[in-house]
């Protein structure tokens, strides 16, 4: 087993050539922001370009969170003037469209908080395993004002349709690892004791398979499932227009001033907090 430690808050561990694992390690609350992005781009980068990898993980290092929402402390410029990736998107939606089609089985194994970016980095995978006890996911975004960036619309309405899809974007409540189970927001939910044996046995297994089979089986469902980056891109530009908004920057400000981004309470309990913002 070697490691990669070039990447401080996405740190690639190869357990073998054919099957790595991508440990997101960020504290305390795996936040992510435009630091975030050339370092997630390198792994998706590796994952497009090495020819033996044939299945990732994505887990997280940080106790209780997964990974989080996008960091409201710099400037807001620094993302906007990042310039777009290969697909013609701006680096958050191109890197997520560019994982779904990356010729590699993605999973997320998702213990802890998977809320905002969190939730659209494992909607972006092609499989999804939570803790019954200790995932949460949540597209939160509402909740500020604002509009989810990474594109939840389409892949959550094409993962457990319209109405459920709706619920969870319009009530920006948490959806624990039973409920997301029982929505299609994951594949299943275990026992957080089993999650990390079923995740590793599944991989190990995917890993034995012949690559060249498992790209082809995946290019076919994605040719029925994937939604095209033009109906994506729409979703990171309204989210961008949702951050200036006097209504977003009241409520941003008042959960920065409840404790956002430094008090784990506030972030452990995201969607409370939210709910608490216009009553």
């Amino acid at each position: 087993m070697t490691n990669d430690s070039s990447n401080q808050q996405f740190r690639i561990e190869r357990r073998s050539q054919a099957y790595w694992r991508v440990i997101i390690d960020n504290p305390p609350f795996n936040i992510f922001g435009p630091d975030s992005m050339p370092q997630l781009n390198a792994v998706v980068t590796a994952l497009e370009t090495d020819p033996e990898v044939k299945v990732v993980v994505f887990e997280s290092a940080v106790p209780d969170f997964f990974l989080t929402h996008y960091d409201f402390v710099p400037p807001l410029q620094e993302t906007t003037s990042m310039p777009p990736g290969p697909t013609g998107m701006p680096p958050l939606p191109d890197m997520l469209s560019r994982l779904g089609r990356a010729p590699v089985v993605s999973i997320a194994s998702i213990r802890g908080r998977a809320t905002g970016v969190g939730s659209e980095l494992a909607l972006a995978s092609d499989m999804r395993f939570a803790s019954r006890e200790k995932a949460l996911l949540s597209q939160w975004e509402v909740g500020a004002a604002l509009v989810p960036g990474g594109g939840p619309m389409n892949r959550l309405s094409r993962l457990i349709g319209r109405g459920r899809a709706l619920e969870v974007l319009l009530s920006g409540n948490d959806i624990d690892g039973e409920l997301a189970e029982r929505y299609g927001y994951v594949n299943r939910a275990f026992a957080d004791s089993e999650l990390d044996a079923f995740v590793d046995g599944l991989a190990s297994r995917i890993a034995s398979f012949d690559r060249e089979a498992l790209v082809a089986i995946k290019r076919q469902v994605n040719a029925v499932t994937l939604p095209p980056d033009k109906d994506v891109a729409p979703e990171w530009d309204a989210f961008i227009a949702s951050v200036g908004r006097p209504q977003a920057q009241e409520r941003i400000a008042q959960l920065m001033q409840l404790g956002l981004q430094k008090n784990h309470d506030v972030e452990a309990r995201l969607g409370y907090y939210t709910g608490t913002l216009g009553r």
